[in-house]
């Protein structure tokens, strides 16, 4: 009975220390963020994958991966790029982009600045994405762990 006891009082212990340590809703937070009820919003996810076009040399492979490297910071610091990297080695999908627009259309016009999909090193296949408003905040915070930039 004792076990029991004990047993209890930690359970009601750790619930309440649970209970305690729920975060408050922060509704200026949610409506910067562009947040529902459910702290959630919609985004266009872009599957990056392997295209028809070939670099001719290690120079131009270079030049495009640059470019297309310059295209993901610029839209990152105009917040139209929530999230983007490249998945491990495989011979189809290449990385990910998640924007944050609301139409597949807006996703295909900023698509159309970057280098490696101007030219079809990249195909694409867009996607409507619900996913946390939260994510909005992965760009800063990436900026303050990064050691080295691209």
């Amino acid at each position: 009975m004792k076990h029991i006891l004990f047993l209890f009082l930690g359970l009601f212990s750790l619930s309440q220390l649970t209970a305690q340590t729920k975060p408050v809703y922060d509704s200026v937070l949610a409506k910067k963020l562009g947040a529902d009820e459910y702290g959630m919003k919609s985004y266009i996810m872009v599957l990056l994958k392997s295209g028809t076009y070939k670099a001719k040399d290690k120079k131009e492979s270079d030049s495009l991966f640059r470019g297309h490297m310059d295209n993901i910071i610029s839209l990152a610091n105009a917040g139209k790029l929530a999230l983007a990297g490249p998945f491990g080695k495989n011979d189809l999908y290449r990385g990910i982009f998640i924007f944050n627009v609301k139409t597949v259309d807006e996703a295909k016009l900023l698509c159309e600045k970057d280098p490696a999909i101007k030219i079809n090193l990249f195909a694409v296949d867009y996607l409507p994405w619900y996913g946390s408003a939260a994510v909005m905040q992965i760009n800063d915070i990436h900026k303050t762990i990064e050691k080295k930039s691209h």
